[in-house]
């Protein structure tokens, strides 16, 4: 099997889903362009601004593209390539885009509310606070786990560090130059890109070592980073979005769309042929593939922390109705087009100069897991190399991006994390948590808690084993929020109902297998956190019921 045929039925795959399934999805959900969204109707100049849809999708897209979309297919194909690309592509295209549609379409509809707060008018008070410190509870284990990772890599790739970290204030200038000085946007857009560019080839020359630095301050090098990037998260979280955050997303995404499209003219022009198995179902030390693999891969295929970012940053940006289709799905089709890039990288790139690369990286679970982001870097940068990119450049680059796209993403968690504890303060009234400020220190603060609970700031990896089942199940709960708002506005809701009721099974179903396995190993902590989200589940879902079973009252 070539790589080419893989990425041309997968590009056709997308185009139905964007210029097809999105448009029916957007009909079923009357989309229209009369309707005010909160952007244009709070216009606060701060968090709800009306947004231009491709400056818009390129914060939706950086945000939603952690390191999930890298990581989780890398880690994956050990399994296969076959499964691998269709739970990629295919859940992408029926499953995920119509999740991060869905729950940006029904918190515009709902005054750009977080998908808790809008659970909480169909099914009580009761499951809305519930749910919100469910989501609460998952941002602080983001903001805590890629605090960490983020801070690892600038470890292990000192190169990241000068691009990372100049698209910072070049961001804020770009933001000022389009808001302020209306200066013409084609024109900046180049030549930022141009200087963000040689950012990473100024890294890749001037790699930057803190440890010096960090050793005279008592530090560990990766706890410095971890300070230095709650500081920025605090700071950014708070800012008005136009400021900032927009901006930074808009630049993070053309520098990743640039690489992508580098990726996979690299692969056409080398078509290597597919060394990894279709089909694995034994590989040594890995967990069965069902359901398993739908937990593997979230980000790429669906992701219930899509739905904290189109219910919590984009809702509250959507400048028309219409743009939801710009902005939810087709942004879901590029993160998954990334997935895609990491599957032909890891199964293809990397054994473009060593056939044996890959079975040595996918001997075993635990080899790859520990060399997931190796992988990655290696076998892209042998497809950039096919373009006459130098192979030690290209890992620059890629490495580089991986950073930039995990920093993003925390920054956004952070952010949401204020939303969340805005509302609970509006819900019991603690005034000075409506407060950004405020709000944004508690939620850096609690973060940090987490963090320093285990030594060498690994806090939050120790709930992380948890993480991608309760992610998933997030996604599900999040397909019911939108079925129970298209059923109350009688509309068809089988687009939404059948993806939810696939999703909480085979999410539920690993879950439980996580709980049994904690309790066998003796971790209790593991199996009481699994237990309690279980039963919020259960108790979200019975009370879904009910509501469905009780008459419609006029």
């Amino acid at each position: 099997m070539s790589a080419s045929l893989l990425i041309v039925v997968a590009f056709l795959l997308y185009a139905f889903g964007y210029l097809v399934y999105s448009r029916y999805l957007a009909r079923i959900f009357e989309l229209r362009d009369d309707n005010p969204t909160p952007a244009r109707e709070i216009n606060d100049g701060v968090d709800f601004v009306p947004t231009n849809k491709w400056i818009l999708l390129g914060h939706h897209f950086t945000s939603i593209t952690g390191a999930g979309p890298i990581v989780g297919p890398a880690i994956a194909v050990i399994w296969g390539w076959l499964p691998a690309f269709l739970w990629v592509v295919l859940g992408a295209v029926f499953i995920g885009g119509v999740h991060d549609f869905t729950a940006l379409v029904t918190s515009i509809r709902h005054k750009g509310k977080s998908i808790g707060t809008i659970l909480g008018e169909y099914l009580g008070e009761k499951a809305r606070v519930l749910f919100l410190l469910l989501l609460l509870a998952l941002a602080i284990l983001v903001n805590a786990v890629f605090a960490y990772v983020i801070s690892l890599l600038f470890v292990k790739f000192p190169t990241s560090v000068i691009p990372a970290w100049l698209v910072i204030p070049l961001a804020v200038v770009f933001g000022l130059s389009v808001y302020k000085l209306r200066l013409n946007f084609l024109f900046l857009t180049v030549i930022f890109l141009v200087i963000l560019y040689g950012g990473i080839y100024l890294g890749s020359i001037v790699p930057v070592d803190i440890k010096p630095l960090a050793e005279s301050l008592g530090l560990s090098p990766i706890m410095f980073w971890i300070i230095v990037l709650f500081l920025y998260a605090f700071f950014a979280s708070s800012l008005p979005v136009w400021v900032l955050l927009q901006p930074r997303d808009f630049l993070n995404g053309l520098q990743l769309l640039v690489l992508l499209f580098l990726l996979y003219v690299g692969a056409l022009v080398a078509n290597p042929e597919i060394v990894a198995p279709a089909v694995n179902l034994s590989p040594e030390g890995a967990p069965p593939i069902f359901p398993f693999l739908f937990i593997t891969i979230a980000c790429g295929a669906l992701s219930g922390f899509h739905a904290l970012v189109s219910s919590g940053t984009s809702s509250k940006q959507l400048e028309k109705e219409t743009d939801a289709r710009t902005v939810g799905y087709l942004g879901f089709m590029g993160e998954s087009s990334l997935a895609l890039a990491v599957i032909i990288a890891t199964t293809a790139g990397i054994a473009m100069f060593s056939a044996d690369r890959f079975h040595e990286l996918y001997s075993s679970w635990a080899s790859i897991k520990s060399s997931s982001i190796v992988a990655v870097v290696e076998g892209g940068a042998n497809l950039l190399s096919s373009i006459g990119i130098p192979v030690d450049f290209g890992k620059t680059v890629i490495a580089t991006l991986i950073v930039l796209f995990a920093a993003t993403t925390m920054d956004t968690s952070v952010r949401i994390q204020r939303y969340i504890l805005n509302e609970l303060g509006e819900i019991y009234r603690f005034r000075f948590l409506v407060n950004p400020w405020v709000a944004s220190g508690v939620a850096v603060l609690t973060s940090m808690a987490l963090v320093l609970s285990k030594e060498g700031g690994k806090g939050g990896m120790v709930f992380w084993p948890v993480f991608g089942a309760a992610n998933q199940l997030l996604a599900g709960l999040a397909l019911l929020v939108g079925y129970l708002y298209l059923r109350s506005v009688n509309k068809p809701t089988w687009p939404v109902s059948i993806p939810m009721i696939l999703v909480l099974i085979i999410t539920s179903l690993a879950m439980a297998m996580n709980a049994w396995n904690n309790l066998m190993k003796g971790d209790m902590l593991l199996f009481s956190v699994s237990f309690v989200i279980l039963l919020l589940e259960s108790f979200i879902i019975f009370e879904t019921i009910k509501a469905v079973r009780e008459p419609k009252t006029a």
